[in-house]
């Protein structure tokens, strides 16, 4: 949903021509499909490693190795999500490389926002004013 939303408002929040949407459509649906796909995989790893301390079957050789998963694709993340950005921001004007970067941090507050408003409906607190 976050997605789509970002691709339905990608031109006019940053002013893109045409030529530049063609462009940097593929590019952001590429970035956001990485992202989304990478930190699923760091999460899974993670919960794996939970799961064998809860368990009580957590080894020093297993978790070193599941820890060496975690840390590869945290290097693998960082690297593929560079690489994304900077070929988008080819496309993209200084300005609307910002515009852009400024767009997804306000998404993500809005999205931690929502989350913790959700959390207080759950456990019945009233909203904030």
């Amino acid at each position: 949903m976050v997605d789509a939303y970002i691709v339905s408002n990608l031109q006019e929040s940053l002013g893109l021509t045409d030529e530049q949407f063609v462009k940097a459509l593929p590019l952001v649906k590429r970035l956001l499909g990485d992202r989304r796909k990478l930190a699923e995989r760091r999460r899974q790893g993670l919960r794996e490693l939970r799961q064998q301390f809860l368990s009580g079957t957590a080894t020093e050789a297993g978790v070193a190795e599941r820890l060496r998963e975690v840390k590869a694709l945290e290097t693998e993340e960082g690297q593929t999500l560079k690489r994304n950005l900077d070929a988008l921001d080819g496309v993209l004007t200084p300005v609307q490389q910002a515009k852009f970067r400024v767009m997804e941090v306000e998404i993500e507050q809005k999205i931690r926002e929502i989350m913790a408003q959700a959390r207080q409906r759950r456990r019945g607190d009233p909203p904030p004013p």
